[in-house]
């Protein structure tokens, strides 16, 4: 049962968060926002943007703020499975005899920055997969259980396709946000430069540490969630798939496969993280629908039609989101405020400060 001292200590703990990040990344809010709540969710992320814009730094800074240990693995095409992993190695003990003795890779850490993981093969990034779902490693027959908590924070590049190799489908989903890392404004940038010019090192310090960070998911577990919004967010996940029974128009005409049963997973368990941010003791229609983005993006595979058409897989989601909102009934906040006009529009009409006059 979730009291009201639980609330106020998860957001007091997830401002304490916030303020040290942005110590060390300037803007980025809503980047910032969805790695915090994977994280307190238990899900992977998958940073994607241009080189330069902070997403390796984000990751360390995640690393300080959380007190976890961190390791790096820089993903290259001569990248094999046991870099990651870890292998068993050839040993003499003191009396001359040799064994075998497992050397852990650098996956055996909290936090794990994968670095441009698209440009390492299929067979390395595949090493990956047992670790991001089960927590476990399995080398030579043997499985190793991972410490907990354990995250999977990986970096690629959209642009450069020289030398990379798309990601499997198993993994994509594997990740519970895809997360657009965009560039800074004018005034961020302006932030960046001059909070560099100091110092390159990261400066945040530790908001929670390990233990910490499990409580807060074992509370966020605890928030109930109506029928109706269980049903909604489900709905979303269904209506990416073109045939399905909940099947939207644009899955139909844009969509070739949808997401897969993960999607509502990731949804509800983060939506539950994000209403404990915002202080609210339940989930709301818009806290699945501003996440439905992250969750959706990367678990769609599009059609040729889509792709012809320059459309993107978050203009087939707002779609879906605005077609359910007419199916279902919901007007979510943005268009709530545009219908309902304040007193001060009101009044300004009276007035003829809008249009003709009353």
């Amino acid at each position: 049962m979730v009291t009201e001292q639980n609330l106020t200590k998860f957001k007091v703990q997830c401002d304490n968060i916030f303020k040290q990040i942005e110590r060390d990344v300037i803007g980025q809010k809503e980047v910032i926002e969805g790695a915090v709540i994977a994280m307190i969710a238990g899900g992977n992320v998958l940073l994607e943007g241009v080189p330069g814009v902070g997403k390796t730094r984000l990751v360390r800074s995640l690393g300080r703020v959380f007190d976890l240990p961190f390791s790096r693995i820089q993903f290259t095409p001569d990248l094999m499975p046991a870099d990651v992993t870890g292998t068993n190695i050839i040993v003499k003990d003191e009396n001359g005899n040799s064994n075998f003795e497992f050397q852990p890779g650098p996956i055996f850490s909290n936090i794990i920055l994968a670095d441009e993981i698209n440009r390492a093969t299929p067979k390395t990034q595949s090493a990956l997969l047992e670790a991001m779902q089960e927590h476990t490693v399995t080398v030579m027959g043997v499985s190793r259980k991972l410490e907990e908590p354990f995250f999977v924070l990986a970096t690629q590049n959209p642009v450069e396709q020289d030398g990379t190799y798309p990601l499997p489908e198993a993994q994509m989903d594997r990740f519970m946000f895809k997360i657009i890392v965009k560039n800074p404004t004018l005034d961020e940038l302006m932030g960046i430069v001059n909070m560099t010019q100091k110092t390159m090192a990261e400066v945040a310090d530790a908001a929670c540490n390990g233990s910490d960070l499990l409580e807060m998911r074992a509370t966020a577990n605890q928030i109930p969630v109506a029928e109706e919004v269980m049903k909604y967010a489900m709905m979303l996940c269904s209506a990416t798939h073109p045939d399905s029974e909940c099947a939207s128009e644009a899955a139909k005409k844009y969509v070739r496969l949808g997401a897969s049963p993960r999607a509502g997973q990731a949804l509800i368990s983060a939506a539950k993280v994000k209403a404990l941010m915002s202080g609210r003791y339940n989930v709301s229609y818009n806290d699945v629908n501003s996440l439905a983005y992250p969750v959706l993006r990367h678990r769609m595979k599009l059609t040729f039609e889509a792709v012809a058409e320059r459309v993107s897989a978050d203009e087939i989601i707002e779609k879906i989101i605005d077609e359910l909102a007419v199916r279902c009934g919901i007007a979510s906040e943005k268009k709530a405020e545009k219908v309902q006009p304040t007193e001060d529009e009101n009044t300004a009409k009276k007035r003829g400060l809008f249009g003709k006059k009353a």
